[in-house]
């Protein structure tokens, strides 16, 4: 289970207790301690980086993306580009709020996404 910083962590948390899942943390860029892989990807206003440390992408292995909040779809779309550049593979995204009028699952491609609170 990734969870991506900051508030994906609470939820993240609670699902890997709940699941018995490890969790990992996807960090904004210069967060973590160590070697670190990352992902820069476009905002609507310039551009950031997420991070990761190496070890936590097992190939062929199988992620699920938590977040808070999904709105245009960017930070997750780092994500799996980051999951998938190490050979493995997102079961799906799941987040708190999505809005809806902003349309970032469509950014997803084909992974599934859930939200539990939609607004338009």
């Amino acid at each position: 289970m990734l969870a991506i910083e900051s508030r994906g962590f609470i939820f993240g948390a609670a699902l890997s207790v709940k699941t018995g899942l490890p969790l990992h943390l996807i960090r904004k860029q210069g967060k973590l301690p160590g070697d670190v892989v990352g992902q820069s990807y476009q905002l609507e206003y310039g551009e950031d980086r997420l991070e990761a440390h190496p070890e936590i992408f097992v190939p062929e292995a199988s992620y699920a993306v938590i977040d808070d909040l999904i709105a245009t779809g960017g930070t997750a779309q780092a994500t799996i580009d980051l999951v998938r550049a190490h050979q493995c593979t997102v079961a799906c995204c799941a987040f708190v709020i999505e809005l809806s009028a902003l349309n970032g699952r469509s950014r997803l491609g084909d992974c599934p996404v859930e939200a539990l609170i939609q607004y338009d």
